[in-house]
């Protein structure tokens, strides 16, 4: 499927941004830098809680809504939606149906029913739609490409990725939706895998090749909580491709100290580790380790030249799709299982205090290693949990009647 030419654009690109806080306030520094470059205008921002003076452009309209923005401000170009995650879908649809091209923050959606709705909205309109997973545009996911190929590290046997973060009390308290699965029966899925630590499983995924829902044979979940939260905090999850390539994750925020994430192609003759945070990427063969730093694509500007142009986006859509079943995998599992509070130590005080899961360091990098599950390894805080595979006929995918096509 190809999406219809568009004639070329010399003028700058008519952008609307819905979310000024939060990760907004990067893609406001960012579009402001594309507009000194007169790639864009940034001509309206969106958002219930109204920028500080001085934040947008005085050109840029502030609106309290996108549905206030839009009838407003016709003829967008581009709208970029930074906003809670429940948000994305009627957010998306509504920029899709004013003929405007998306940019839409990760995780896309919060359900695989809703990714589906998106996907035929953006055929049926024509639009682009770019996911922020900043990631994919790293130039050293085609260095990966070129030594998979060269066979460097002899045979891929499997692709781990290890997340070992931090976060505090406070960033659970931060919005009323931090650490929830749903709100007044509304999906949220706001999880280590889903949120904070989605651009690794994300980058897995790119790397093994599952980009689609039909490249993913199966999935399967185990999720722990230490905080006092709906979602989880402590997870693994063990994806095999429909080539029966492993992909296996192991997330945490409960570290004593952060450590930046990292993506592990596991080779029969060496390994090459990717800190995609970095665009670093190690690669180790006979004991012997070479280092390179690579550059990175904007999505933003991809998704302009894109417009301009017809090149490929380099986190579409359509490529979101394997990671949308390890979201689905996520949101219909039972309820995270709590961590025994004897596994769990808090350091610091109040709202800055953090939860630290006992041994948690060596238990990711064990899980990533030999794809297993915590259960699994035999972890103590682990004990009476089991792996939970996606539900038999979500994957790869579900009924398409292709009515919404034009």
């Amino acid at each position: 499927m190809t999406t219809p030419s568009k004639p070329a654009a010399t003028a700058p690109a008519k952008v609307a941004l819905v979310g000024v806080h939060g990760f907004g306030a990067h893609h406001l520094g960012n579009l402001r830098r594309l507009q000194a470059a007169s790639a864009v205008e940034l001509v309206a921002v969106a958002d219930p809680n109204p920028p500080a003076p001085g934040e947008v452009p005085e050109t840029a309209a502030v609106f309290g809504s996108l549905d206030e923005l839009l009838p407003a401000v016709p003829g967008l170009d581009v709208v970029i939606v930074s906003t809670p995650i429940q948000t994305h879908a009627p957010l998306g649809l509504a920029a899709l149906a004013s003929g405007a091209d998306l940019y839409l923050e990760k995780p896309p959606v919060a359900s695989l029913a809703d990714y589906h709705r998106l996907q035929d909205a953006a055929a049926a309109s024509g639009q682009a739609v770019q996911i922020g997973f900043q990631s994919m545009g790293s130039h050293a996911l085609a260095a990966i490409e070129n030594l998979l190929a060269d066979g460097r590290i002899g045979e891929l046997t499997g692709i781990g990725a290890t997340g070992k973060w931090v976060r505090d009390r406070a960033y659970y308290k931060r919005s009323r939706w931090a650490g929830k699965r749903t709100i007044d029966g509304v999906d949220v899925v706001d999880g280590v895998a889903t949120n904070p630590l989605a651009h690794a499983v994300a980058t897995a995924l790119r790397i093994a090749g599952a980009r689609t829902t039909a490249d993913v044979a199966s999935v399967e979940t185990e999720l722990f909580r230490a905080n006092d939260i709906e979602s989880d905090d402590t997870s693994v999850i063990r994806i095999r491709t429909v080539t029966g390539l492993p992909v296996t994750c192991a997330l945490t925020l409960c570290m004593a100290e952060p450590v930046e994430p990292y993506v592990t192609l596991q080779g029969s003759r060496g390994t090459a580790v990717l800190h995609y945070t970095q665009d670093r990427l190690v690669v180790t063969v006979d004991g012997t380790s070479v280092e390179e730093k690579y550059g990175r694509d904007d999505l933003t500007e991809n998704l302009l030249t894109h417009r301009r142009n017809g090149t490929p986006l380099l986190s579409s859509l359509a490529d979101s799709g394997a990671f949308m079943l390890v979201l689905e995998a996520i949101r219909t599992a039972p309820l995270p299982a709590p961590i025994d509070p004897q596994y769990v130590q808090w350091l610091g005080e109040g709202d800055a205090a953090h939860a630290v899961v006992t041994g948690i360091e060596d238990a990711v990098e064990r899980a990533t290693a030999t794809h297993s599950t915590f259960s699994e390894l035999g972890l103590p805080w682990a004990a009476g949990v089991s792996p939970v595979r996606l539900p038999s006929g979500t994957v790869p995918g579900t009924h398409r009647s292709g009515a919404p096509l034009p």
